[in-house]
């Protein structure tokens, strides 16, 4: 079985849309419940070293390793789909296996309930 894996992306830590929450905090509560295998975060997914980020993270693990479902909080889920596409597609990473959140304009707890959530409605 593969894992899930949660990436944090909040626009270089310096867009005032994540200015009302700890991305750190964030990314502790959904680890310490184990609701994921691993999480990370990255300034700038929708970057170029984003793209790299995200190929080396789908292709450098054994099979029993790799990633099976990624969640990703950051901004509109659909222009995740879009910006990540090319990454996805270099290392085989299925689209559908993506779920992303938009947690811009939240504070920390809103954050972590709209991830959990999130988690919680995949898993059906």
């Amino acid at each position: 079985m593969g894992k899930k894996g949660l990436l944090l992306c909040v626009c270089q830590g310096t867009c005032p849309s994540f200015q009302e929450m700890n991305i750190f905090e964030v990314g502790n509560a959904i680890r310490r419940k184990k609701l994921v295998d691993y999480v990370a975060v990255h300034p700038q997914l929708c970057a170029r070293d984003g793209d790299q980020f995200l190929k080396a993270l789908l292709s450098s693990a054994t099979e029993n390793e790799a990633t099976d479902v990624l969640y990703v909080a950051a901004c509109d889920p659909d222009m995740q789909v879009k910006m990540y596409r090319d990454a996805f597609e270099a290392v085989g990473f299925a689209s559908d296996k993506l779920h992303g959140v938009d947690i811009r304009n939240m504070n920390t707890e809103q954050a972590v309930a709209a991830i959990e959530n999130l988690i919680a409605q995949s898993a059906t």
